[in-house]
């Protein structure tokens, strides 16, 4: 379009799954805080609170302005993103104290997730990528964060709505596994760690849900309680075995080349690490703590990594000589 810098087509051009950017340094936030490296976790905050709006901007411009386009990526899996990014922000924003922000967040949250997911849902079938499992993803981001929300506030009926999302996203999970491609794990560009990811947020949710229950807030008979610690553990227990899968594939069968849908590589190494660390507070369990501060640095030096690799593929992009006009479609948006 006549007058739009290259910055602004750029940025234009990022498809859905680049809020996996925001997930991922988001849960890498709450990792670092739940370890006590607060200013590192605070600077990640302000970077996945800047990239969150941004790429909220984008999807109201497009909803407004390109509703077509906005009508075709609601429809993948990648556009629950926004659902799962906006969850962790408002469950790092929590542990600030800005309980009515991370409110907010929820309800913004709550409202996108029923249009998305049942959007989705809609739409899948056999032999899809690890994307497919963002609806469990996103369902139990909403979880972790109701219930944090309501250990903070002392909230029992949020508790009990996290409590039926944490079991629907476990039934999510379950219809999703059937579509997933297996030979996503050695050939997948990144999203393939979804597929431990959402068993590692599931986690999570199980360990904010048994944390919120206290001597202010009781909310779970003795029974309850006994399912909901054995099913938090053998969540965790799962979701370290697909990080052992997804690791070995990774060194047998390299990508080195960059590709948007990294991130979603990143996101569920440190959403791992951190239900390590919850998981081990809430269950008053010492083994998950010390390999979840090691996994925390390793999702630290691959974030890091992925983001020195998506800068200088954004250089790269910016450099191309811009299309000329009438030519917009001969220029790919796949993802890279």
């Amino acid at each position: 379009m006549p007058g739009t810098s290259p910055l602004r087509s750029w940025w234009a051009q990022r498809p859905p799954a680049a809020g996996a950017a925001v997930m991922a340094t988001g849960i890498l936030s709450v990792g670092l805080h739940l370890t006590g490296h607060e200013v590192l976790s605070r600077i990640l905050l302000v970077l996945a609170g800047a990239a969150w709006l941004a790429l909220a901007a984008d999807f109201l411009a497009r909803l407004l302005h390109e509703r077509r386009r906005w009508l075709a990526e609601a429809g993948t899996p990648a556009a629950l993103t926004a659902v799962a990014a906006t969850g962790v922000l408002g469950t790092r924003v929590s542990a600030l104290g800005w309980q009515s922000l991370a409110g907010a967040l929820l309800a913004l949250a709550t409202l996108m997730w029923p249009v998305l997911l049942v959007d989705v849902l809609g739409r899948w079938k056999k032999h899809m990528p690890g994307a497919v499992f963002l609806g469990c993803v996103a369902t139990e981001g909403l979880a972790v964060l109701g219930a944090t929300l309501a250990a903070a506030q002392n909230t029992a009926w949020l508790a009990r709505a996290a409590m039926v999302l944490f079991w629907l996203g476990i039934v999510l999970y379950c219809f999703a596994l059937p579509c997933f491609d297996r030979h996503q794990v050695t050939r997948g560009a990144g999203d393939q760690w979804v597929a431990g990811g959402a068993l590692a947020i599931s986690a999570l949710a199980g360990s904010r849900l048994i944390a919120a229950d206290s001597a202010r807030l009781p909310l779970w008979n003795d029974d309850a309680h006994d399912v909901l610690r054995s099913v938090t553990s053998a969540l965790l227990v799962l979701a370290l075995a697909w990080y052992v899968v997804l690791l070995v594939a990774e060194a047998g069968w390299p990508r080195p080349r960059y590709d948007v849908r990294r991130w979603a590589t990143v996101f569920p190494m440190g959403m791992t690490a951190a239900a390590m660390l919850s998981v081990a507070a809430a269950l008053d369990t010492p083994w998950p703590k010390g390999p979840g501060q090691v996994l925390l640095w390793i999702a630290v030096a691959a974030w890091l990594a992925v983001g020195a690799a998506a800068v200088l593929n954004a250089r790269d992009e910016l450099r191309r000589p811009a299309p000329r006009p009438g030519a917009e479609g001969v220029r790919s948006r796949a993802p890279r």
